[in-house]
C-alpha cells in the first residue's frame, strides 16, 4: 500500500485533484469530511467541542460550522483548542478506513494542515497543490467567499513555501482544468504507480 498526502492552502485546487486522483483508481480520504463526521450530533467530538465552545455554536442542536469557523479564524487559541479536538479523531477514523483496504492500494489523503500538524512523517509521498495568491483568491471569490473572509483564512494558513519544503513533487495549479488533470495524470503514472510496485 503506498500512503500519500495531499495537501495544498484554500483555494489552491487539492480537492480538484483529489477528484482525479479517485477517477484514476486511487482511494481518496478527505480529512475535511472526517472532520465534519467526528463531530457529528452524539459523536465524543460533539460533546468535546460543545464543552470546549459552549451551546452558541449551535444552530438546531447540531454544530454550525461558520459560527465556529467565525471563532477559530480569529483567535489562534481558539482555533488551537479546536485543533486539539479534531485532529486526533480525524487521524484515528482515516487509520481504521484504510486498515480495509486490499494490500495493493494507492490512499491518497487530502489534508489541508499538512504542515501545521506535523504529519508528513506518516506518509510515504507528499504532493503539495500549489497556486498564486491571485488565482486563489480569485477562486475563492467566485465560490462565494467575502474577501476579508479570505485574508483570515490565508493568514491561518502557512503559505506554499513551507508546504513545498516538506513535498516530494509539487503541483501548480495556475492554469486550466485540463492542465491539471494532466499533471495529475502524469503523477500517476511515472511517480505513484511505480512506487506502489516498490512498496
Amino acid at each position: 500500500m503506498l500512503k500519500v498526502a495531499l495537501t495544498g492552502g484554500i483555494g489552491s485546487g487539492k480537492s480538484t485533484v483529489a477528484e482525479f486522483f479517485d477517477e484514476l483508481g486511487a482511494f481518496v480520504i478527505d480529512s475535511d469530511q472526517l472532520a465534519r463526521d467526528v463531530v457529528e450530533r452524539g459523536t465524543p467530538g460533539y460533546e468535546a467541542v460543545l464543552a470546549a465552545f459552549g451551546d452558541d455554536i449551535l444552530t438546531d442542536g447540531e454544530i454550525n460550522r461558520a459560527k465556529l469557523a467565525e471563532i477559530v479564524f480569529k483567535d489562534a487559541a481558539a482555533r488551537a483548542t479546536l485543533e486539539s479536538i479534531i485532529h486526533p479523531l480525524v487521524r484515528d477514523a482515516a487509520e481504521k478506513t484504510v486498515r480495509d483496504l486490499p494490500s495493493d492500494a494507492v490512499v491518497i489523503n487530502q489534508i489541508p494542515l499538512l504542515v501545521e500538524t506535523d504529519g508528513a512523517k506518516r506518509f510515504d509521498f507528499v504532493i503539495t497543490v500549489s497556486a498564486d495568491e491571485d488565482v486563489r483568491r480569485r477562486r475563492l471569490i467566485e465560490r462565494g467567499m467575502k474577501d476579508y473572509e479570505i485574508t483570515k483564512r490565508l493568514a491561518a494558513q502557512v503559505d506554499d513555501t513551507a508546504r513545498e519544503a516538506i513535498a516530494h513533487f509539487v503541483i501548480r495549479n495556475n492554469g486550466s482544468i485540463e492542465e491539471l488533470r494532466q499533471a495529475v495524470q502524469v503523477l500517476w503514472r511515472n511517480e505513484l504507480l511505480p512506487r506502489r510496485t516498490e512498496q
